[in-house]
């Protein structure tokens, strides 16, 4: 095999020696700006050559930490050993047939492996697509084919995709929705337990959160017109947000108490990123569907829906699919990504990076007011950015802490619904100094404003 340039092999360390973005990254962006839908942006204009590790480096040589894994994707690193070896080997034995056409058994293995490792001990399948947005689409086919209902509920603040349904299903307009309707139908929003900005203190929020929104359920929808209900177990784009404890059993009991499908979207917590495979694992939720996608395959597309093996099976033979849902490569690239999660123990790699990064975020939380809310889990953290003295967001001070990060060579991301969440994923194969490194840049950033 080839000896690889980046993955595991490439120096672990921050390297700032241009201009970021460099002389040679702006030729490129000048090119990407000519021929690229001006509609794909970039958070981060440096031009990648190699990633691996906790780093990324650029066409100009320089080497950014990454708090980003590609939004959750890269847990593994950047061409892990295992990705790579396995992906190779498929690659050269056959990269297409179609599942649909002639199956092979990689996309098989990975089925049984979801079957293993997502939360229950009944009976599951599992079917395998391209993005996270097609599989919470499927969910809701296999829901609506398993219930003979057509509503969907999903919450405030919940991404589920770019997609004309998974559009329906995401709270944020802008960049999401805007402008892109009509949407389609029978999708209801009811109230999420948000505990750093419930009206009656976090202390009230799940029990009020949830009679809200059964209530609203009930009330408006009719329980019995539900074929499901959609929840990530932490919120993700939505701003990191973790439900009120309590808040997601109610749901849940809700849910099978009146035979609505309760769908686990862990696209962006699946995996290890929060210290367990899974994060509904935390409360003991167990769905009837949970959709994957994002860290399952080291940076290839892959996507799952896995469930109670009786939903999984209401939909009709061809009733699902995809020309290159569940591809060979991809699928092998997923084995060699578990295997590497299992032999690494990234669980506990993700315990680790949250103590790291919650130690010092909380000294940074005292030292600046700016700072409201410290959350997350694993290596999925964030903090909430308000103006002094309130709980008003912040995103302009968030833009610039996340500018001066960008210029010193640290790769960090923004989201919420108010834009005012700076969100840490960095891959959880990092090593703890670069990691710690990166807050020191992200702590140089706050005393620059």
């Amino acid at each position: 095999m080839t000896e690889l340039s980046g993955g595991p092999s490439l120096p672990q360390e921050r390297r700032v020696v241009t201009a970021i973005p460099g002389p040679k990254s702006q030729e490129l962006l000048a090119r990407k700006n000519a021929a690229v839908a001006s509609g794909v942006g970039s958070v981060l204009p440096v031009f990648t050559v190699r990633a691996g590790g906790g780093v990324i480096e650029d066409v100009d040589g320089n080497s950014l930490i990454d708090f980003g894994s590609g939004i959750a994707v890269t847990s593994v690193g950047s061409s892990a050993e295992a990705v790579v070896r396995r992906a190779s080997a498929q690659l050269a034995d056959f990269t297409h047939t179609c599942f649909m056409v002639t199956p092979y058994e990689g996309y098989v293995e990975v089925c049984e492996e979801l079957a293993r490792l997502t939360p229950g001990d009944h009976a599951k399948k599992s079917a395998l697509f391209n993005s996270g947005a097609e599989a919470v689409e499927n969910a809701v086919k296999i829901a609506r084919s398993y219930t003979k209902r057509q509503a969907v509920v999903v919450f405030d603040h919940g991404y589920h995709g770019r997609t004309n349904l998974t559009m329906a299903l995401t709270a944020k307009n802008m960049p999401y929705k805007h402008g892109f309707g009509p949407f389609a139908p029978e999708v209801y929003r009811v109230p999420l337990a948000y505990p750093y900005r419930w009206l009656t203190g976090p202390e009230n929020c799940a029990e009020e959160a949830a009679a809200q929104a059964i209530d609203m359920i009930s009330k408006q929808i009719g329980a019995e017109n539900v074929a499901a209900i959609i929840i990530e177990p932490i919120l993700g784009e939505g701003g990191f947000i973790e439900p009120a404890k309590g808040f997601l059993p109610r749901i849940a009991e809700f849910a099978k108490t009146n035979g609505i499908v309760f769908v686990a979207d862990e696209i962006q917590s699946g995996f290890c990123r929060t210290g367990q495979w899974f994060a509904c694992e935390d409360e003991g939720i167990v769905p009837d569907l949970i959709t994957t996608a994002k860290g399952i395959a080291g940076g290839l597309p892959l996507a799952a829906v896995t469930g109670r093996a009786e939903i999984m099976d209401a939909a009709h033979s061809g009733g699902l699919g995809g020309t290159y849902g569940g591809n060979p490569v991809a699928c092998a690239a997923a084995l060699g990504a578990i295997e590497t999660m299992r032999e690494l123990d990234l669980n506990a790699k993700a315990k680790r990076i949250e103590e790291v990064m919650k130690g010092r975020l909380a000294a940074m939380q005292e030292k600046y007011d700016i700072i409201g809310d410290l959350r997350g889990r694993g290596a999925m953290i964030a903090i909430e950015l308000v103006k002094s003295g309130t709980k008003d967001p912040n995103p302009e001070a968030t833009a610039a802490v996340a500018k001066a990060c960008h210029s010193a060579g640290l790769l960090v991301l923004t989201c919420g619904t108010y834009g005012n969440v700076l969100r840490f994923l960095p891959p959880l194969v990092i090593g703890e100094d670069l990691l710690n490194e990166g807050l020191d840049v992200l702590e140089s950033a706050f005393a620059e404003l």
